[in-house]
């Protein structure tokens, strides 16, 4: 069961106002998980590709290196990606990476 937060009366589960105080309900947050799964992993392993690979050319990194980190850290914290960066890392960093991140839903 669900309590209020304003008078502690039990409520319904998918209650948005308190019958008996008349308070708001906030909803629950949800805590985001990591993402762990294979695709995860093959993503990442073809970002770091995509890295090397044009690390030759040296001003490539300038975006390589901040879309491939900041994919990792949206992986690591479990928040979803951006279709922008998905689309970036499709374009400048790795073909195969931006498919599969395109292909995979966030919504874990």
């Amino acid at each position: 069961m669900k309590f209020c937060q304003n008078c502690g009366a039990e409520i319904n589960e998918n209650a948005v106002v308190c019958v008996n105080c008349g308070c708001a309900i906030a909803p629950e947050k949800k805590e985001p998980t990591p993402a762990t799964d294979g695709m995860a992993l093959a993503i990442k392993i073809f970002l770091i590709i995509g890295c090397i690979a044009q690390g030759w050319m040296v001003l490539p990194l300038a975006w390589c290196l901040p879309i491939t980190i900041s994919t990792f850290k949206k992986f690591k914290t479990g928040e979803p990606v951006g279709t922008g960066l998905k689309v970036c890392a499709l374009l400048f960093v790795n073909t195969i990476a931006g498919i599969l991140m395109l292909c995979r839903s966030d919504d874990k």
